[in-house]
């Protein structure tokens, strides 16, 4: 949340356009001494000569920093970033996106109580709502991701919690989130998105109703795989009650990776839009090619979605999946052919990365898991990198030779 009042430039910066915000946004009041770029504010503590300001800190009632377990002058200018990108009221960073996930999810919810989700999210979310949370005595329900009418059903049988994850990984399966953010507040639950392939670039949840948008920024954030963190951003009753969890379980993001993470924000938005670009060049003539069964990408006319992903983003991403007719077998031979493109666990960096759900996504899934899911075992995932697209397209088209 702010420390204090907006100054002029800072409120100018919030009519900016998102280029504009990704630049400039929630560095101001973080700059010391001249100083053109927000410093790593390495300390384990913050002192304070008179005992009454160091109490008023302490309760909130004035602004600045006690203990760096629980705020810090560079995580803050992180928050605040995220936070004016996608049109929060209040933000709170993480050490890694599960961690954002994982303690959303544990200050959200108690035993008793039940969440309704959809059944391809993310691996690790996933097996929150399949091992974790079922330990609480939570009810978990989860849904066919495509089937609105079912999500609309299960949330009407009764809903503490609505987690939504739009496009998801890896299958870039589209969720309506307005409809169904509308039925969730309708029940009285708190409605939560995971935004981060679609970054705030492309697609912001909060104005489209949801409570809470949760962010992996080891992703399309810092967009250069060098830093690992996560971040919540909504609501400042529900963010601050995240916040306490966080104090308290220690999930807190380290200053120098907030750093990074903002250096490489400065970015983003010109590394999305070429993502954007590339990706929709690449599934379309990937969808020419032979070789492959089936290419899964919003923005492709396609889609079985691609109208709802055409009303709620404005630019469909730069990760795109595609399915070989030969199954996993023929993964194995066609990525190790791949000259551009790290075969790693990740995504959203500036160089392509690509991968099979078996060792990404859904790594910690056993195979008859990740069919339940509808994830094949001859699916990539392909997110694009910032290289010539014309590039990408001719190392895909000397790899699929083996296929």
């Amino acid at each position: 949340m702010k420390n204090t009042p907006p100054t002029p430039k800072e409120i100018a910066i919030t009519k900016a356009s998102l280029a504009t915000q990704a630049l400039w946004a929630g560095e101001e009041q973080s700059l010391v001494m001249g100083a053109t770029q927000v410093p790593i504010v390495y300390s384990a503590a913050y002192g304070y000569a008179d005992l009454d300001e160091w109490l008023d800190v302490a309760l909130g009632r004035k602004p600045g920093h006690i203990y760096s377990r629980n705020t810090n002058p560079t995580v803050h200018a992180f928050e605040e970033k995220v936070r004016l990108l996608e049109g929060a009221e209040a933000a709170a960073g993480f050490s890694t996106g599960m961690a954002a996930i994982s303690n959303t999810l544990f200050t959200l919810l108690s035993p008793g109580e039940r969440i309704v989700s959809v059944k391809d999210t993310y691996g690790g979310t996933n097996k929150m709502f399949t091992e974790f949370l079922p330990l609480i005595n939570v009810e978990v329900e989860l849904c066919n991701t495509t089937d609105h009418a079912q999500i609309e059903a299960a949330v009407r049988r009764g809903c503490n919690v609505l987690y939504l994850e739009t496009p998801t990984n890896p299958t870039l399966k589209v969720i309506d989130i307005a409809r169904l953010a509308a039925v969730g507040h309708e029940m009285g639950a708190i409605v939560v998105a995971d935004n981060t392939f679609a970054t705030p670039i492309n697609q912001n949840p909060l104005a489209l109703g949801v409570d809470l948008v949760l962010h992996s920024a080891t992703k399309f954030l810092s967009g250069h795989a060098d830093v690992l963190g996560g971040v919540v951003c909504g609501r400042p009753e529900l963010v601050s009650k995240i916040y306490h969890y966080r104090e308290i379980t220690g999930a807190m993001l380290d200053p120098m990776a907030a750093y990074l993470i903002i250096r490489g924000m400065k970015t983003l938005y010109l590394r999305v839009r070429q993502q954007n670009e590339s990706a929709l060049r690449i599934a379309r003539w990937l969808q020419a090619q032979p070789a492959i069964a089936a290419v899964y990408y919003p923005g492709l006319e396609t889609h079985v979605h691609h109208e709802i992903a055409a009303r709620q983003m404005r630019g469909f991403g730069g990760v795109l999946s595609f399915m070989l007719g030969g199954g996993y077998e023929a993964v194995k031979r066609v990525l190790p052919r791949l000259h551009f493109a790290h075969r790693a666990a990740n995504l959203g960096a500036v160089e392509t990365v690509v991968g099979p759900p078996a060792t990404t996504s859904h790594v910690e899934c056993t195979a008859e898991e990740r069919l339940a899911l509808g994830i094949p075992e001859g699916l990539i995932r392909y997110s694009t990198g910032i290289e010539n697209p014309d590039d990408l397209i001719a190392d895909l088209a000397q790899a699929l030779e083996a296929a």
